[in-house]
C-alpha cells in the first residue's frame, strides 16, 4: 500500500547530535542507557554516543531498507534499484544492486551476513519483487515476482537463516503473506483463511522494513494503517493463522497508522508511527505491550511527531531507538516515556548484538552510534 514520498514519502534535514551514556557493558549485556541532558547533544570534548554519518556517496538515494550485521558490516536498500554493502564500518561503501533494477523502489533488506541477504522491491503488480544474493551482491537471483495487478508486498522479515515471510496488502479483504523455508530462494501464498478480514483502508506501510517483525522460531507480528484503527496482527505459528489487536496510535486516515514494530522477546514490543504528512501533527505517536501484542498502551511521553523507525539498543531491557524525519528518540523505560536526542532525517534504524546501531534515510543519509 504506503509508497510514501515520491511513492509517499517523507524528510527533513539533519543536525549531528549525541548522546551521554552510562552503564555501559561492553560483552555480556548492555545493562542501561541514559541521557543526562538534552543539551550535551552535539557539545564538543563530552564523553558519549553520537551519530556519526558514513557518507555512501549517493545523495539522490533514500534508503528505508537496512540490515545491519554487525558494527562493520550493514546492507543497505533504497530508491532507483540501489543496493549497497559496508563491510568496515562504513569507511566505504560497495554498489552491490542487482543488474537491471534501476527501475524497482527497494524497501526492505533482510542480511544473514556479508554475503548472504534478500532484498524486497515494493509496488502494485510485477514491481513487487524479491531477489536473493550468495555472495555478497556479486550476484543476485530473482526469487519472487508478483503477478496479481491487485497485490503489493510492503516487507520482509526472517525467524532463521531459512524460514521467512513477506507481508502484502489486502486483497478480497485480507493481508496477503508470502512464506520461504529455503532462505528466500523461493516463496509461497499462505492461505488467507488464517487471516483475519481487513477494516476498510487497512494496508501496512512500506516506511523503513520494520511493518512486519519476528522473535524467536513462530511469532510475527505486522503494522497496519490508513483504516479506522490502527491494528498489530500476530501470528504463533509462522504466517499460518493470525489475530488483531487495536493500538492507541491515530488512525482513521490513509497517511495514520502504525509505521514500524520491534519486539525483544516475544512478549515485549514496541510501535511507532502517526501521520506521515510534514504538516500533520502525530501525537500518541508510541505504544508498548508486555503481553505480546494482544494489549497495547499509549506511551506516556510519546516522541514529538510521527517516526517510522525502531529499535531496542543491543543487549537491554528497557532502552531503545525511534527514528523519523524530524529526529532520533531515545526510551530507557521500555517505551513509556520518550525523549528526542537528535533532529536529523533517518527513515530506519537497525541495532546488532556486538553494539552496533545504523540509521539511513534521505538524501542518501547513513550513520552509526559511535563513542
Amino acid at each position: 500500500m504506503r509508497r510514501l514520498g515520491s511513492t509517499r514519502g517523507t524528510g527533513r534535514t539533519r543536525r549531528t547530535g549525541r548522546l551521554v551514556a552510562a552503564g555501559v557493558a561492553c560483552g555480556a549485556a548492555l545493562a542501561a542507557l541514559t541521557v543526562p541532558s538534552a543539551q550535551a547533544l552535539g557539545q564538543p570534548g563530552r564523553q558519549g554516543v553520537h551519530w556519526a554519518a558514513k557518507d555512501p556517496g549517493t545523495p539522490r538515494v533514500r534508503f528505508r531498507g537496512l540490515a545491519a550485521v554487525d558494527r562493520r558490516t550493514a546492507w543497505l536498500a533504497g530508491t532507483a534499484g540501489t543496493v549497497l554493502l559496508t563491510r568496515n564500518g562504513g569507511a566505504t561503501w560497495r554498489d552491490v544492486s542487482p543488474p537491471g533494477a534501476a527501475g524497482l523502489e527497494f524497501r526492505d533488506v533482510e542480511a544473514f551476513d556479508a554475503r548472504h541477504a534478500v532484498v524486497l522491491a515494493i509496488g502494485e503488480g510485477e514491481a513487487s519483487r524479491a531477489y536473493r544474493t550468495d555472495d555478497g551482491g556479486a550476484t543476485w537471483t530473482e526469487s519472487f515476482r508478483n503477478t496479481d495487478p491487485n497485490a503489493f508486498y510492503d516487507c520482509l522479515a526472517f525467524f532463521d537463516r531459512r524460514h521467512g515471510l513477506a507481508l502484502g496488502d489486502p486483497v478480497d479483504g485480507r493481508f496477503r503473506v508470502l512464506a520461504t523455508d529455503d532462505g528466500g530462494r523461493s516463496w509461497r501464498l499462505l492461505p488467507a483463511s488464517g487471516m483475519p478480514p481487513a477494516l476498510d483502508g487497512e494496508a501496512g506501510f512500506a516506511a523503513s522494513g520494520q511493518c512486519l517483525v519476528t522473535s524467536g522460531a513462530r511469532d510475527a507480528w505486522a503494522a497496519t494503517g490508513g483504516g479506522a484503527r490502527a491494528r498489530v496482527l500476530h501470528s504463533a505459528d509462522r504466517g499460518l493463522t493470525w489475530t488483531a489487536a487495536d493500538t492507541p496510535v491515530p488512525a482513521g486516515d490513509p497517511a495514520r497508522g502504525v509505521f514500524a514494530l520491534a519486539f525483544r522477546d516475544r512478549a515485549h514490543g514496541l510501535a511507532v508511527g502517526g501521520d506521515y504528512r510534514a504538516d500533520q501533527p502525530s501525537p500518541r505517536a508510541a505504544a508498548v505491550t508486555a503481553d505480546g501484542g494482544r494489549s497495547w498502551q499509549p506511551a506516556a511521553t510519546p516522541p514529538p511527531g510521527y517516526r517510522s523507525g525502531v529499535a531496542w539498543l543491543p543487549h537491554s531491557r528497557s532502552a531503545a531507538l525511534a527514528v523519523g524525519p524530524t529526529g532520533t528518540d531515545l526510551t530507557t523505560d521500555g517505551g513509556r516515556t520518550w525523549r528526542t536526542l537528535d533532529t536529523g532525517s533517518y527513515d530506519t534504524v537497525s541495532c546488532t548484538p556486538d553494539l552496533g546501531c545504523w540509521a539511513a534515510g534521505e538524501q542518501g543519509r547513513v550513520a552509526r552510534l559511535e563513542r
